[in-house]
């Protein structure tokens, strides 16, 4: 059993474990919006399980550092080759290291820009300048990043409690 997590302007989020959607209740960070009809005791509490929940503020990291992943890494770059431009899913994006790996490139922020596959195999192993490439951005660290791709919910698997909210 999971619970639907949903921004505060009801959006989905994320999917997690109904356990943690009872601490953030008990909390006081989020809404319970729809609940399943199981009961889950405690020895002094007894609640109906959370299907929904919505969170009362969506929490933008200030002034911090952003996690380094891959996903971060194509959200920084919004899901677009910064060779020729091309707006692809994750699955068909790679990484791309601006100084090659061979030649000491580090595999951090500001060495790695998000790449489709054609311009990966056409650059290789050589720098932007001696492939003749040009990057559309140079690479910064981010200190925020825009919100994620909304999350997609297949409906017909989803719990009935879920409907109106994917």
């Amino acid at each position: 059993m999971h619970t639907l997590l949903l921004l505060p302007w009801m959006a989905p989020h994320k999917v997690i474990p109904w356990q943690r959607a009872i601490v953030l209740s008990m909390l006081g960070k989020v809404d319970v919006v729809a609940e399943y009809d199981e009961v889950v005791r405690s020895p002094s509490v007894a609640v109906r399980a959370p299907a929904v929940v919505r969170m009362h503020r969506a929490d933008v990291p200030r002034g911090g550092s952003v996690h380094f992943c891959r996903e971060n890494v194509f959200r920084r770059d919004e899901y677009r080759c910064q060779y020729c431009g091309d707006s692809l899913g994750p699955r068909e994006l790679t990484f791309d290291h601006v100084i090659p790996r061979a030649r000491g490139g580090q595999t951090d922020w500001l060495n790695i820009v998000t790449c489709c596959r054609v311009c990966n195999d056409h650059k290789r192993d050589r720098t932007p300048d001696e492939a003749s490439m040009k990057l559309l951005r140079k690479p910064v660290v981010p200190v925020w990043l825009p919100p994620r791709r909304g999350l997609r919910v297949d409906k017909t698997r989803a719990p009935l409690e879920w409907h109106d909210f994917v």
